[in-house]
């Protein structure tokens, strides 16, 4: 495979010049860059990747940006933007978060991680960042799209589902199998878009006569883990209710499995309801009822909005993302 300084001495030019005519980026002059171009050519250099980079300025990459790797809810989201752009034969590069700092801090770094490699655009997946991190941001890679957010002044690059009728219809659904005593295991309370299903629960509650007395919060961290300590807390503390709202089904699998081993039977004697009705919901014991939050299909339109923006392309794009329940074994009606 030919290297850098192969094309360099073939166009008779300095690395630098050879570089920067490559990627676009600094002053290279029409007769080097247009010698350049032949010694990539002739020697195949990279062609699939170098020589379009050259020709369209870009690298056909589109950067993620996730909090976490862990978990069904962030690999649906991968494989959906992997999917869409393989179609147009693009690819990911992704960043986590990382190191002893905030989890803010762990985002700003992810993303200019990915700025600083040149991705084409980027997709944004942090409930972490203010709107004044994304505005700064935003200065170095203006095509920025962000899923499970709502950024007020990029209202066409946000792609997020009604969490507040989310929690509405958690809450909707234990009401109507006669439960009148609850708790929620809450993600965490920094996150916007777990405090707005938590109010939509505790609204619709409050329709019905019920007030924040017959209804215990714990925070957790969105992790099976946290939901089972969770769990345990409830158990302790003695804490009365027949009804559990879990703000993501990761959470309401440890809460199961922490209820299967304190003897518990749901839903007999408690009934439970999750969020995400992510793929591993109908494989629960017993199967999950949870909130459907059609995560695919946020995916695939932040993806195909930015290959629209990057790429030139024409992609169709969908703004209406409703959420819904979906039944199953976990929730039962009062004894």
């Amino acid at each position: 495979m030919a290297t850098l300084k192969e094309v360099a001495a073939r166009a008779g030019v300095g690395l630098g010049t050879a570089s920067r005519a490559i990627s676009g980026k600094g002053p290279v002059s029409a007769a080097a860059l247009a010698r350049v171009r032949e010694a990539v050519e002739a020697l195949d250099f990279r062609p699939s990747s170098i020589g379009r980079a050259m020709v369209q300025q870009s690298l056909g990459i589109i950067g993620i940006f996730a909090p976490t790797f862990i978990g069904s809810y962030y690999g649906s989201l991968l494989r959906e933007a992997d999917t869409e752009l393989r179609a147009v034969g693009r690819h990911i590069v992704v960043a986590t978060g990382c190191g002893a700092v905030s989890p803010r801090e762990q985002a700003l770094e992810g993303v200019e991680f990915l700025i600083e490699r040149d991705c084409d655009g980027i997709l944004v997946v942090s409930h972490d960042l203010l709107d004044e991190d994304l505005l700064r941001l935003r200065r170095s890679q203006p095509r920025m799209a962000f899923l499970n957010r709502v950024f007020e002044r990029m209202p066409e690059a946000s792609f997020c589902a009604d969490h507040w009728h989310g929690g509405e219809l958690a809450a909707r659904t234990l009401l109507e199998h006669g439960h009148r005593q609850f708790a929620v295991i809450a993600g965490p309370f920094t996150a916007a878009d777990n405090m707005a299903r938590i109010d939509g629960f505790r609204v619709e509650l409050a329709r019905h006569g019920i007030g924040p007395e017959q209804m215990t919060v714990v925070e957790s961290d969105f992790s099976t883990e946290g939901g089972y300590a969770s769990m345990r807390r409830l158990l302790d503390a003695q804490a009365r209710f027949t009804g559990l709202f879990c703000a993501n089904d990761q959470m309401a699998a440890g809460a199961l499995s922490c209820l299967h081993q304190a003897g518990v039977e749901v839903p007999r004697q408690m009934s439970v309801i999750g969020y995400d009705d992510d793929f591993s919901a109908p494989y629960l014991t017993p199967a999950l009822t949870s909130v459907h939050v059609p995560t695919v299909e946020l995916t695939r339109n932040a993806t195909r909005w930015l290959i629209n923006a990057c790429y030139g392309n024409s992609l169709p794009i969908e703004r209406d993302f409703p959420v819904s329940v979906t039944m199953r074994a976990s929730v039962g009606q009062v004894g």
